[in-house]
């Protein structure tokens, strides 16, 4: 990929010889958001087109809707898994929180002759994390074309359900691992079997290896072969991939699940086989094989990896820890056989479909005893103004456990209305500059964030929001970019401090992950001689970019 910026290029190149940091396609100092536009229009889906088996495994659905943007997406009503491809790309924002550029990562892996898409409606899909050393941001998505159907729920060529409903139209598919070099903006993917029957959600760098997290299993009925399930056990959760010495399947990767088998016994038995968390460890009954580490948000702090659980209707809500503290420093990496448990002082109220609790997905540490962890809501449209966990949350360590300081809600207008306004071509496409069509959707949460520290005691915390709607699948409302700035030592609410809206996603568009780099070094001859030409604040920042 590269970028167009003819009118610098000498200047560049000069700059580049004499200091030898200058790069024009450098991601150094930017706020990342990756997002996805939806890339169907009328024709994507027709009216009576057949799509997955329904629930009985019995017969196939059929859509009510054709293909056109938003209507497309009430399939999901008769279809549990229903999904359609769409292209990923990364907005860049500078410290003004003004956007610079874009980085079109669909069409740079399509020039290296590679499909690489995201499923538009699966809000869990592609967070975005910086490696350990701080040279690459990754993410996951699938290795498919876009304007696929239901491939967000296919299953992997190394694992295969025969009961999974989208066998009637999707064929084994890889999940796609994302990496984008920081200082150059290079694109690698790498294929792997992780999260058949699901999808992966986040993945991070760190030492060689590829830690993921993710879901797997889309189980029909008949119910699979208790066999079958040990398999999707072992492949959900945390993964981890060292390309270096991995075997493949179908010509992906095949990863190897973190977490120790805490019942091998109950292999077999369709219950109770997990791997690394089980709410057995909790004093609870063994619930379903696999479900207990269904995981979404992830994050690296001090060498040590914690994710989260927020979905389903098993297992426990919460923040997890991943192994011991400081695993991954010098070099380390997380053992295979690693134990994962819940923080202490977080939640560990079972999970059920019947009632309404925590829903954590992002988390982000600011300093070794504050953690902010962003709650998305549970979706319904009548909790979303009232609920008490949906928004920010701001945890403090006493030395013993971890205390819910309180929630940051202020400026999110939780469960309030707004309009996104678009338009549509003569087909059903998008049209980014149209009008005549509008879309209207509320705030339920948050989702993703990332954050830095300021010199003056204060944190910025940035944000995806998660939304309620009547859409027949809320992934695919237009949400929001948000940020806050938080006084780290504060432990009682300051109702002053409030949400500000950096973007609102266009007509047609979603926004998922949120990742801060690290400045570019500069040298002191480098900065003197950017300010002698005159070109700080002018080359520091890409004002257009466009891919190719």
């Amino acid at each position: 990929m590269k970028f167009q910026m003819k009118p610098l290029l000498s200047a560049m190149a000069c700059l580049a010889l004499m200091s030898g940091t200058a790069n024009a396609d450098s991601l150094l100092g930017d706020l990342l958001v990756s997002t996805s536009f939806y890339a169907g229009n009328s024709s994507t889906v027709s009216v009576g087109q057949t799509l997955a088996l329904n629930s009985n495994g019995t017969a196939a659905t059929t859509a009510i809707a054709n293909g056109s943007y938003p209507n497309v997406f009430n399939n999901n009503t008769v279809d549990g898994s229903f999904g359609v491809t769409s292209g990923i790309a990364l907005e860049t924002f500078n410290s003004a929180n003004v956007q610079t550029g874009s980085l079109d990562l669909t069409a740079a892996a399509a020039a290296q002759g590679i499909n690489l898409a995201t499923s538009f409606s699966s809000k869990s899909e592609l967070a975005l994390n910086v490696s350990t050393d701080g040279t690459a941001v990754t993410f996951m998505g699938y290795n498919a074309a876009l304007n696929k159907l239901d491939i967000s729920n296919s299953n992997t060529a190394a694992v295969y359900d025969p009961s999974n409903p989208t066998n009637n139209i999707t064929s084994a598919t890889a999940r796609a691992i994302g990496k984008v070099n920081l200082s150059t903006g290079a694109l690698q993917v790498t294929d792997v079997n992780a999260y058949s029957g699901n999808n992966g959600r986040a993945v991070v760098l760190a030492n060689g290896n590829y830690y993921m997290v993710g879901n797997a299993g889309n189980s029909g009925k008949p119910k699979p072969a208790n066999s079958v399930l040990d398999q999707l056990s072992a492949n959900t959760g945390v993964q981890m991939l060292n390309p270096t010495t991995a075997n493949q399947t179908g010509g992906a990767y095949n990863t190897t699940v973190v977490g120790k088998q805490v019942c091998p016994t109950c292999a077999n038995t369709g219950s109770g086989n997990q791997y690394g968390f089980s709410i057995t460890q909790l004093g609870q009954t063994a619930d379903k094989t696999g479900k207990d580490d269904n995981f979404r948000g992830e994050t690296v702090f001090n060498n040590t990896l914690y994710v989260t659980k927020g979905s389903g209707g098993n297992g426990v809500n919460t923040v997890y820890q991943v192994g011991p503290v400081g695993a991954l420093a010098n070099g380390g990496a997380i053992p295979s056989d690693a134990t994962i448990t819940v923080l202490p002082g977080l939640n560990t109220t079972l999970a059920t479909t019947a009632t309404s609790g925590p829903n954590p997905f992002g988390i982000w540490f600011a300093n070794a005893t504050t953690m902010y962890v962003a709650d998305e809501g549970d979706g319904t449209a009548a909790d979303a103004a009232t609920s008490s966990f949906a928004g920010l949350q701001k945890w403090t360590f006493n030395g013993t456990t971890w205390v819910k300081d309180y929630t940051l809600t202020s400026g999110l207008n939780l469960g309030q209305n707004y309009t996104v306004t678009g338009g549509l071509n003569s087909d059903g496409s998008i049209n980014s500059n149209g009008t005549g069509y509008s879309y209207t959707t509320a705030t339920d949460g948050l989702r993703n964030i990332t954050g830095k520290v300021n010199a003056d005691g204060t944190v910025t915390i940035y944000a995806v929001t998660s939304t309620v709607s009547g859409s027949g699948d809320q992934g695919a409302d237009p949400n929001k970019l948000v940020d806050i700035t938080d006084s780290l030592g504060n432990t009682t609410l300051d109702t002053t401090e409030t949400f500000n809206t950096v973007q609102t996603a266009a007509y047609g568009q979603v926004l998922r992950g949120v990742a801060l780099t690290a400045p570019v070094p500069e040298a002191d001859s480098y900065a003197l001689m950017l300010s002698g030409l005159g070109l700080v604040g002018f080359l520091a920042r890409r004002k257009k970019q466009t891919s190719k």
